[in-house]
């Protein structure tokens, strides 16, 4: 009585059965242990055994013992018996966000990933993957400094044309990587910028003697930065500043210095008749008096 019902129902209404399979409970995915994907996937595996993230395998600190290759592909029961590749997650394949999603669930909370998701990088959809080889015969992270700039080059066009300048930063050189001065997984000052002591500005890892802490500071370098006069990756100019004379670059601040009253010569200022006339040669170069201009611990002019 009840398979004629069915019949009738199937002979009645022919889309019944694909909604019924639809409603049915969906086969509750499980794990089936890395060394069951070791057993197709065996290049990988191999790759994997010698790489960092075997660890995960090997401990249980994220909760992924024995399923290392699940712990960023997912359950793989259904891949298992279907051998579709549409039934397992690519993390190649996914979008970004998803990606750092899944990476973050080992790396949260981690010194390296410390301002991921305010990152120009993560912003711009660039995934952990585009840097990172997880599983493949090449290194986790690359390591030599020829390897790492060339990696960065590979999307910094802009950037590795600013070296060929003739004032630049040895990094053509590998004397120096980009890593030095930004940190690539995110940072919480702008253009993803390392740090000195915590908080100051990343060149003073390098140029410790423009630190201080100054009795008298020279305002944009403790407000602004080292970039409000220099070119940080290559410049033109000397020194590698934003201008072809010292006497521009300080005119950049400096332009409406005012006169004092009832003074003859006036002491400041930059107008004629002022005392820093610029029409008088002597004048166009600042920091021959003004020689601390980075600060100075005894003049509150910088002139000393």
């Amino acid at each position: 009585m009840i398979r004629r019902l069915a019949a009738s129902l199937l002979l009645l209404f022919p889309g019944w059965a694909a909604l019924a399979q639809q409603a049915a409970p969906a086969t509750k995915l499980t794990y089936v242990g890395s060394q069951v994907c070791g057993m197709c996937h065996e290049d990988i595996g191999k790759a994997f055994a010698s790489s960092p993230h075997e660890a995960v395998d090997k401990g249980d600190k994220h909760g992924f013992a024995g399923n290392a290759c699940e712990a960023c592909h997912g359950p793989g029961s259904k891949h298992v018996e279907t051998l579709s590749a549409a039934d397992i997650r690519n993390p190649a394949k996914i979008v970004p966000a998803e990606l750092d999603r899944t990476c973050l669930t080992c790396h949260r909370n981690q010194p390296t990933s410390a301002g991921r998701l305010q990152a120009s990088h993560a912003r711009n959809a660039i995934s952990c993957i585009a840097c990172h080889s997880v599983h493949g015969p090449q290194a986790l992270v690359v390591r030599k400094a020829a390897a790492m700039n060339a990696l960065c080059e590979s999307c910094h066009f802009d950037i590795k044309a600013s070296f060929a300048q003739p004032f630049r930063h040895r990094v053509p050189e590998n004397a120096m990587t980009c890593v030095d001065c930004h940190n690539p997984h995110g940072s919480f000052k702008p253009g993803l910028m390392q740090t000195a002591g915590a908080n100051e500005p990343g060149c003073f890892n390098c140029h410790g003697d423009k630190r201080g802490p100054f009795t008298f500071e020279h305002a944009p370098v403790r407000e602004e930065g080292c970039q409000s006069c220099h070119e940080a990756h290559g410049s033109a100019n000397a020194k590698m500043l934003i201008r072809q004379e010292v006497m521009l670059v300080c005119l950049e601040c400096h332009a409406n210095l005012p006169t004092l009253p009832n003074s003859m010569p006036a002491v400041t200022g930059v107008v004629p008749p002022a005392f820093h006339d610029l029409r008088s040669p002597r004048f166009r170069n600042c920091t021959i008096c003004h020689q601390k201009i980075h600060g100075s611990y005894v003049d509150s002019n910088l002139l000393r």
